[in-house]
């Protein structure tokens, strides 16, 4: 399927590797020009040198903390005029409620709400001032069905998710949509690092941490970064411009709900 969106420009952030670079990847391949951003520059650098090998399209690599306010300036400095942004960030630790502090809510928030915000409120107006534009932010399944230990990221992305549910709408008029991916477990560094939290907490093998988590999968096992930036793909595409404000599950029937 030609996507339509061969020669747009897209922002993806933390692109380096996991379901970020999974969507760089099908951005890539679906003719994109991209601006990839991320903390750490060498995996950065190397994504940036493997996409434009691979696919033939310009990949400028942006370096920075995207939560802070000067990354962004730097980002945003860099990226000119966008038409896709994909918003990304790494979820915060996992813990007990009653060990979360302030301070531990407010660099949830910076990261996983504020920054995405603040990144559509600058490339906005931009889209809809050109009558054309894509906004996926990748969020979590947790916002359907909350983890206990994933507190903190359950309260930041379900507050993004508020606000794409007003903003989405008010601005679906002037052809820009923006829509959120809600990942279940995939098969990144995350999901490692999970496994091993599990492995270390019941003192079983990684393999066996992981075994246990894919029983809870209907599909019986994790998901692909490729699958992933393909159906991220498909919502930044032109076939997308009536989906609005959705929530979309790419979890392997891991939230059992009917709605």
């Amino acid at each position: 399927m030609d996507l339509g969106i061969k020669g747009k420009r897209a922002l993806v952030c933390a692109s380096s590797k996991g379901l970020g670079k999974g969507c760089a990847k099908a951005l890539a391949e679906a003719g994109c020009a991209l601006v990839l951003n991320a903390r750490g520059e060498e995996a950065l650098e190397a994504t940036a040198a493997e996409l434009r090998e691979t696919y033939g399209v310009p990949v400028t690599a942006v370096a920075a903390d995207i939560t802070t306010e000067e990354g962004r300036a730097k980002v945003l400095e860099a990226a000119g005029q966008i038409d896709i942004l994909v918003t990304n960030a790494g979820g915060p630790p996992p813990g007990v409620w009653s060990d979360w502090s302030r301070d531990d809510f407010i660099k949830a928030l910076d990261a996983n709400m504020l920054t995405p915000i603040a990144l559509m409120q600058a490339l906005l107006p931009g889209m809809m001032e050109r009558g054309w534009g894509r906004v996926v932010n990748i969020t979590s399944q947790a916002v359907k069905a909350p983890l206990a230990p994933l507190g903190l990221s359950n309260s930041a992305r379900t507050g993004l998710t508020g606000f794409v549910a007003g903003t989405s709408r008010q601005i679906a008029g002037s052809g820009v949509t923006i829509n959120n991916l809600l990942p279940g477990i995939h098969d990144t560094d995350r999901a490692t690092s999970l496994d091993k939290g599990v492995a270390e907490k019941q003192g079983v093998t990684m393999d066996d941490a992981r075994k246990q988590r894919e029983a809870t999968i209907p599909a019986g096992r994790y998901g692909t970064a490729e699958e992933f930036g393909a159906t991220c793909a498909f919502m930044c595409s032109q076939h997308a411009g009536f989906m609005v404000g959705q929530n979309v599950l790419l979890d392997g029937g891991g939230v059992n709900t009917t709605l």
